[in-house]
């Protein structure tokens, strides 16, 4: 799943940063509210979900709230603020947001809140991805290849639920790196191509065919026939 941070102050963006890709979440940063703003508009549908802060310099968390939602955008919005009154968490609930947490907080309560935003039901986001064999849980973070649990690292499964939300599309290299990765990535790493094929190792076999292909040139596609190609 990828985040996107809006945070005008460093230590905590930074904090929160690594703490959420720690527990194999994507998050990009934003440290004003113009360019949060923007980057909601230009890749809302590349994000799971935006933690924004409320007094942001620029424009203030409220606006984005009332602008993005007037937009039509649909993004989950979980607005992390040192505003603590009730007439503050009102106001950025009718002004789109999504839920409300208050500075300080407790980093599993955070994880929690995300989670739950994670299970609500949404066009983007399913219970289950399921393809040849593969059942895939988001919000578990668990597979299961033909019925059994398999293990596979933070971006393991960040690959294969992008991949697995696309099947039989073929997804650039670039689109995974910004999707698993975060958006200032090196986009000239082989990381990707490391990945992809200790990932492709762990689904592939004779019965599912070719699973999870690499298109020269392009990127890579689910090839969610595979199963009923190889059983032919």
């Amino acid at each position: 799943m990828k985040l996107l941070l809006i945070e005008d102050e460093p230590q905590i963006a930074n904090l929160l940063k690594a703490g959420l890709e720690r527990e194999g979440y994507a998050a990009d940063w934003v440290a004003d509210g113009v360019g949060g703003e923007k980057r909601i508009e230009l890749y809302h549908a590349d994000y799971d979900l935006v933690i924004l802060d409320l007094m942001l310099p620029g424009k203030d968390g409220l606006e984005i709230c009332k602008s993005v939602r007037a937009k039509g955008i649909t993004v989950p919005i979980l607005v992390l603020t040192a505003k603590s009154y009730v007439d503050d968490k009102v106001t950025a609930l009718d002004s789109g947001a999504d839920d409300y947490l208050t500075k300080p907080f407790d980093f599993k309560e955070l994880l929690s809140r995300i989670r739950t935003l994670m299970r609500r039901p949404k066009e983007k986001l399913t219970t289950e991805l399921r393809s040849g064999g593969i059942v895939l849980n988001p919000v578990s973070r668990k597979v299961f290849l033909d019925g059994k649990e398999i293990k596979l690292t933070l971006k393991e499964f960040g690959i294969l639920e992008y991949l697995m939300r696309y099947p039989n599309k073929v997804v650039t290299r670039d689109d995974v790196l910004f999707n698993v990765w975060d958006f200032h990535f090196d986009s000239f790493s082989n990381v990707v191509d490391v990945h992809i094929n200790h990932l492709r190792k762990k689904i592939n076999n004779k019965k599912r065919g070719n699973f999870l292909e690499t298109i020269r040139g392009v990127g890579y596609r689910i090839n969610s026939t595979a199963d009923e190609s190889a059983a032919a």
